[in-house]
């Protein structure tokens, strides 16, 4: 699955705004000890991740960003800056990585990505990093729940449908979309390792209007190619929800997992 590079410039700000601070700080005291200090980001898109993260841990920074899509891994290559951060980026299948590949890496970070994988591959991402004694820090992962202001009688109806969406068979791959953060957490204490979470929500208001609209539109969207009944009422329910001042926050975990 790729972005549009203007999708994700959209929703940086949300992105920056809802991952839990609170989880870095027991990173700085580990990678201030691990000279250099070497991050992987996976599924990296435009960088955002590495533009939020940089400037809150210590010391110089090598950044390795991985990616399928060569447009964002140019995107990002030329914009993940700051003193002492040092990049290059590897294109190809991140989900293919194992603990040798991640041999002297400090932190595997990722962002709205652990959704997007299937249990085995989640279950290989744990091995990879607890073979390699690396902290993960995963964020912005969907869990199923969006509550929007003012509600509506189809509300229900439109988050099942997407939420069934997100756990679709996709080439084969029976992806874990809300049921993600769960299998993660499993997959890293099963090796020893320690693991937090905390929530991430987006929060989605008449001041974020262009992303609302973004998002609702490709929520309803993807609601009703799992759910084809529900395309008669789409359009509807979409001028009901943007023609007023809708609210929304939609609810996401980041996870830490520490060896």
């Amino acid at each position: 699955m790729t972005f549009a590079p203007e999708w994700l410039a959209l929703r940086e700000e949300a992105d920056a705004q809802a991952r839990a601070g609170e989880l870095v700080d027991p990173l700085r005291k580990i990678v201030v000890n691990r000279t250099p200090v070497l991050i992987r980001d996976l599924g990296c898109g435009t960088g955002s991740m590495g533009r939020w993260l940089s400037g809150r841990l210590p010391g110089p920074q090598h950044w390795v960003l991985h990616d399928r899509d060569p447009r964002l891994l140019a995107l990002a290559g030329a914009t993940v800056t700051g003193p002492g951060v040092t990049v290059e980026t590897r294109e190809g299948d991140l989900t293919a990585l194992r603990a040798d590949d991640l041999a002297g890496t400090s932190l595997v970070t990722a962002s709205a990505l652990l959704d997007l994988l299937t249990e085995d591959e989640v279950g290989a991402l744990a091995a990879a990093c607890a073979g390699a004694g690396c902290p993960a820090l995963l964020t912005l992962s969907v869990i199923g729940r969006v509550e929007l202001d003012p509600p509506d009688p189809l509300d229900a109806a439109f988050t099942e449908a997407f939420n069934a969406h997100q756990r679709r068979t996709e080439h084969g791959r029976a992806l874990l979309g809300p049921d993600a953060v769960p299998a993660a957490v499993a997959a890293f204490q099963d090796l020893g390792m320690a693991v937090s979470t905390r929530p991430s929500p987006w929060r989605l208001g008449p001041g974020q209007a262009e992303l609302t609209e973004r998002w609702l539109r490709g929520w309803v969207g993807a609601a009703c190619e799992q759910e084809p009944d529900l395309l008669p009422e789409a359009e509807d329910y979409l001028r009901r929800r943007l023609d007023g001042e809708l609210r929304a926050v939609v609810h996401h975990q980041d996870l830490l997992a520490l060896p």
